[in-house]
């Protein structure tokens, strides 16, 4: 891995590498690192545990903000149990890399999250929603990955995701998938209806039924 003050070293430096620190968690303690597009100044962190050096396939999980389930504890999504379950399943592996991209919403942003969750009030599912703003079903880019997984010094991964477009994005990247991890989180009344559409419409690789 790199030396924690080096820049991430980026073909156009459309993320820079900020300095790094100490994460005592729950779960174990982290190793905490801060980037910011340049482009934008939007930041992002990366939370590592382990040593990468042996060129080993890392335990990872791509993970987007989402401030009402990963902070608020909000049961109308699986995002704040995902999270918790990732940094759980990497503790006890006692090696992986957890990646926390600022992308709230789907790529939306808090305040038009929120404009969303008011349409699922009344009726629409969370594709419906977005749409009727004006927006894509789904907007968030992976391609920020890459160079924090380059920082890092990760080149093949043991994907958690639920996701297929963040498999396909890693191929994109040239950074191997060995494996593809299902995090399952169980439904409630609140959340039912946005697993079943993440199932349906979106192509999320869990089962109708769980």
């Amino acid at each position: 891995m790199p030396s924690k003050d080096q820049p991430a070293n980026t073909q156009n430096q459309a993320l820079e590498y900020v300095t790094s620190c100490k994460l005592p968690t729950t779960w174990a303690s982290f190793q905490m690192h801060a980037f910011v597009e340049t482009a934008t100044g939007k930041e992002h962190i990366a939370l590592t545990l382990g040593d990468f050096s042996d060129g080993k396939p890392v335990l990872a999980r791509i993970h987007s903000e989402c401030l009402t389930g990963d902070a608020l504890f909000s049961q109308r999504c699986d995002c704040g149990p995902q999270l918790e379950m990732a940094m759980q399943k990497i503790a006890q592996e006692g090696r992986g890399a957890l990646l926390y991209l600022r992308q709230e919403g789907r790529g939306i942003g808090l305040l038009n999250k929120v404009h969303a969750y008011r349409l699922q009030d009344e009726g629409a599912d969370t594709v419906e929603a977005n749409q009727q703003l004006g927006f894509a079903a789904d907007l968030r880019s992976y391609s920020l990955c890459e160079p924090m997984l380059k920082h890092l010094g990760i080149n093949s991964v043991r994907l958690m995701t639920n996701n297929p477009r963040k498999i396909s994005a890693m191929e994109g990247m040239k950074v191997k998938v060995e494996e593809h991890i299902p995090l399952i989180i169980k439904r409630n009344p609140f959340n039912e209806r946005y697993l079943s559409t993440k199932v349906s419409k979106l192509g999320h690789l869990m089962q109708p039924d769980l």
